[in-house]
């Protein structure tokens, strides 16, 4: 016997059925749920280079899976406060598998040569990729709060309004580091100050904890499961700026970027920027 599932699209639809009287017209369509119109109306093109659309598309599903990554960071950290560690997990691996996405992006921008990209540079005016406001807000949420880098958000009052919102909270990594000293010493009483306003800088009492953890998991196997879920996240986010970093050296070479960064120095020196420190310093100890 088969199934629907079985058939060829095709020929499955049966214009005799209940469904297909009712009429196309009167029942929302895939193309009305996803608001297909309007989504393909956003590529609007400056030149009439042939590679710019290529460009435009990759930016454009980057925002997409980013706006996904802040909403996933933002239930993880909802589902940390209220206790729920298998919902976290879920999300936080949800994270990991968007940014492996955004990873295999740059594969398909490599094919874009120096030569290809030359046609529509100058098209691009000073806009650049490091005035994403939400990688801006990924950076914020996980404990890169570099507060200099809201400059470039500075005529957008909403999003700026978001930013300080989400500097003015303990980031996503402060909050598991509440966790860690709640579990390891039964309060948090020698918790260091979350470091709303500054990047996560690696501290001796943070990593004396982690290595309580990783020296008796068994015990405390919560824990070191949700710290290797962050060395993964953050494993992903690396290679996603060191693809970046090279996609960019082998398009425009030591050119400086549109948006007046020095280009792949600029970008070379974010790959020393390390997310969760004590969780990478901590594997010389062990």
């Amino acid at each position: 016997m088969s199934t629907s599932s079985d058939q060829d699209p095709d020929t499955a639809f049966d214009p005799s059925s209940d469904g297909a009287k009712m009429g196309f017209a009167d029942a929302m369509s895939y193309g009305d749920y996803l608001h297909i119109d309007a989504l393909l109306d956003q590529q609007h093109c400056l030149s009439g280079a042939h590679d710019e659309l290529l460009f435009i598309i990759q930016h454009q599903t980057s925002e997409l899976w980013m706006k996904l990554a802040i909403h996933e960071l933002g239930a993880a950290r909802d589902a940390l406060l209220t206790g729920d560690t298998p919902k976290m997990f879920k999300m936080l691996a949800r994270v990991s598998r968007i940014f492996e996405q955004l990873n295999n992006q740059w594969d398909v921008l490599r094919t874009m040569t120096p030569a290809d990209y030359t046609r529509f540079r100058e098209a691009l005016g000073p806009s650049s990729g490091f005035q994403s406001y939400q990688y801006r807000m990924i950076e914020y949420i996980l404990g890169n709060r570099n507060t200099h880098m809201m400059q470039p958000h500075e005529h957008l009052p909403q999003v700026r309004a978001a930013l300080e919102a989400e500097l003015a909270r303990p980031s996503f990594y402060d909050e598991v580091v509440a966790l860690l000293f709640r579990t390891v010493d039964g309060d948090e009483g020698a918790m260091p100050a979350p470091q709303l306003d500054s990047p996560h800088a690696a501290r001796d009492e943070i990593q004396a904890r982690w290595k309580v953890v990783y020296e008796d998991i068994d015990r405390y196997w919560t824990l070191y499961e949700l710290a290797e879920k962050l060395v993964d996240l953050e494993d992903y986010f690396r290679r996603w700026r060191f693809n970046h970093v090279t996609t960019v050296e082998r398009v425009i070479g030591f050119k400086r970027g549109t948006g007046g960064t020095s280009g792949v120095a600029y970008l070379r020196r974010m790959l020393s920027v390390e997310l969760f420190p004590e969780l990478w310093h901590l594997r010389g100890e062990l």
